[in-house]
């Protein structure tokens, strides 16, 4: 590949992160007021502040670069939230809700973590020696992010569970009734 088509790349892939990190500076709040686990509304809020972060390196790269941030709507992105947006309006069960919201959230990290490990490996490519560290620091506290999500789904993934079980909803209970 050539440098220019990979400086290409590596250009767009940073406006697509660009997109995508505002959208979650917007989302991110509406996230946190719907959730009803205080560790969870907590967890949003400070990867809120960390998000605004990653917004401003993004933002000292471009200017490096003496490029535009911005570019096309992350469609990937737009349509991750999306999904969360429509669970906040249809879900009514606040443990559903915060499973659900656990899982949207840990999309988006998968979807941050692949673009900002190809952007890097792109940058340090390139030579971009000053973009490397900081793609990379975003790249780790998306990793530790997730990590996090995923330790507090196991907890809210079976209170969600042990409550619908307990509504009614499980299979255990239906077959229970059945007997």
């Amino acid at each position: 590949m050539e440098t220019n088509s990979l400086k290409h790349l590596y250009v767009e892939g940073l406006k697509d992160l660009y997109s995508a990190e505002n959208q979650l500076v917007k989302a991110l709040p509406k996230m946190a007021r719907a959730a009803s686990s205080a560790d969870l509304r907590a967890g949003f809020e400070q990867h809120l502040n960390q998000t605004k972060e990653h917004v401003a390196r993004l933002e000292h790269i471009f200017s490096a670069l003496a490029e535009s941030p911005k570019g096309e709507k992350c469609k990937s992105m737009e349509c991750l939230l999306k999904k969360g947006a429509e669970m906040i309006e249809e879900v009514s069960a606040s443990e559903e809700l915060d499973a659900g919201l656990i899982s949207t959230a840990q999309r988006v990290e998968h979807y941050e973590i692949a673009r900002y490990a190809g952007v890097s490996t792109y940058a340090k490519r390139l030579g971009e020696d000053a973009a490397v560290p900081l793609l990379r620091q975003t790249l780790r506290e998306e990793i530790k992010t997730y990590k996090k999500l995923s330790q507090l789904a196991g907890r809210i993934n079976l209170e969600a569970a042990n409550c619908k079980e307990s509504h009614g909803g499980g299979s255990q209970s239906r077959m229970e009734a059945t007997a």
